[in-house]
């Protein structure tokens, strides 16, 4: 059984605290690491500490080489880097490669980024007291940033904590889910390597105590958290003066107009519903097709469920495998028993099976079925009709989450009152919520979360304005 050193203050240590990591499929423990406690967490923020003027002061073409670096050398390591990820998080290997994909990239646009850190020149002179004045506006590191990635995307999320830090200059500490923190220590091992200072990251799987720190010590300028909506705004307001950003997740709805081409809808629905077995802040929970297509929808759609690939996470074809315990899978069996017993319908599913839960679609759903109105996250979907348009704007925006949306349409007029009436971060037209490319901003409302990530948009969280007037 391998072992995975934590890496604190620039070195790769362990500690007298292990932690087993379980394949979700097999349901064996297949690695094991360390969690830190305080006195390691206090090692990494006095290494950070320390290395807080050199980051700031670090040349734009030293970042980009070193983002540049990363990026390379997690593209050359795709395959044993997407396998590790498959095995401690039981993503299906063809997403695990494209999350790899995806981490290599967002290392490469940070690296960019890091070569266009904002400025501006301000007149002062609109009124007679800034006569003969001007202003430079810098934008200076904020200072260390606390990191908590969630288990879902475990490279990926947390990539979008730290790629951004090393552009904006700030030393961060990371904490990885403690079920899926191999990748993160992994990706430790190809920073070690670069010029990077020693002490401008740490990645530390962390014991209770310790991760709360995190949120209430006022030596962090910034927490950066992605997880439940419960814990995000409970940490929101246990820590103190510090600059908050929090993605929080939601329960994604869909409409699907009339006027959409619906083979290409219910395509991208079934990816956009399923994929890795719902476990997406995005992944599209509701579904509303206008009424006169809903049969045709529904019948495509559950036989596309029917042919979903089932299995080991490490087989090329499948689609859908384990949900990442069996804790959270028994959570989704309540939550559809309770909608079924309560008038729901299950149009296609299965039973689970230990920490399996077979895809899922229900209708006769109603807005107080925690299916409809609470995050899911799993592989179930609910299917309704509406009438009219505006109607089925209603529907979207009756829950208190707010992240993104899809809609298909091939009407203009339905395209702009989607955008302006839908209550979220993001409205994706003609294709799923779950879609996200990684410099765009990405963030919701509502108890969706706070601010927006993407990389310019993070590193802008992880600066602070400063004028010169002159």
């Amino acid at each position: 059984m391998e072992r995975f050193e934590i890496y604190c203050g620039g070195k790769f240590i362990s500690t007298s605290s292990t932690l087993d990591v379980v394949n979700p499929f097999s349901g064996k423990i297949f690695a094991q690491t360390f969690l830190a406690g305080e006195n390691e967490l206090e090692l990494a923020i006095v290494a950070a500490q320390k290395v807080r003027k050199e980051m700031r002061d670090l040349p734009s073409y030293k970042k980009f080489n070193i983002l540049r670096e990363i990026a390379d050398a997690i593209t050359k390591d795709r395959e044993r880097l997407a396998l590790l990820l498959c095995r401690e998080s039981a993503k299906p290997m063809r997403y695990a490669m494209g999350e790899i994909d995806r981490a290599a990239q967002t290392f490469l646009i940070a690296a960019e980024e890091s070569k266009r850190l904002p400025k501006e020149y301000i007149s002062l002179d609109w009124t007679a007291a800034g006569q003969n004045k001007e202003g430079i506006i810098n934008y200076f590191p904020i200072g260390i940033v606390a990191g908590i990635a969630p288990f879902n995307f475990p490279l990926n999320l947390a990539v979008h904590k730290i790629a951004p830090a090393i552009a904006a200059g700030c030393p961060i500490i990371l904490k990885p889910a403690s079920s899926t923190p191999l990748s993160t220590l992994e990706l430790a091992k190809i920073i070690d390597k670069t010029d990077l200072p020693k002490g401008a990251v740490s990645i530390l799987p962390m014991n209770r105590v310790a991760g709360n720190q995190l949120v209430t010590d006022e030596r962090f300028a910034l927490l950066s958290f992605t997880g439940s909506p419960e814990v995000g705004w409970n940490m929101k307001k246990n820590a103190g003066k510090k600059k908050i950003v929090l993605e929080l997740g939601g329960n994604a709805g869909v409409i699907v107009s009339a006027t959409a081409d619906v083979e290409a809808a219910v395509k991208k629905c079934l990816v956009g519903g399923f994929a890795y077995s719902g476990q997406v802040c995005i992944h599209a929970q509701r579904i509303y097709v206008q009424k006169e297509i809903f049969n045709s929808f529904s019948k495509l759609f559950c036989e596309g469920v029917s042919k979903i690939n089932s299995g080991n996470p490490e087989d090329a074809s499948t689609e859908i495998s384990s949900m990442i315990d069996e804790e959270n899978a028994k959570r989704v069996e309540i939550w559809v028993n309770e909608a079924v017993a309560a008038g729901a319908k299950n149009l296609c599913g299965g039973k689970r099976a230990e920490t399996f839960y077979p895809a899922t679609v229900l209708t006769n759903t109603n807005v107080s079925m925690k299916v409809s109105c609470e995050e899911v996250f799993g592989p179930v979907v609910i299917l309704e009709s509406y009438d009219t348009f505006e109607n089925a704007i209603q529907l979207i925006n009756e829950t208190k989450f707010g992240l993104q949306a899809g809609v298909f349409t091939n009407e203009i007029s339905e395209m702009e009152m989607a955008f302006k009436e839908i209550e979220t971060g993001g409205v994706i037209l003609n294709d799923v919520p779950s879609f996200r490319v990684d410099h765009m901003p990405y963030g919701g409302i509502k108890d969706s979360g706070l601010g927006r990530e993407g990389i310019k948009y993070a590193i802008m969280d992880m600066m602070e304005a400063k004028i010169l007037v002159k």
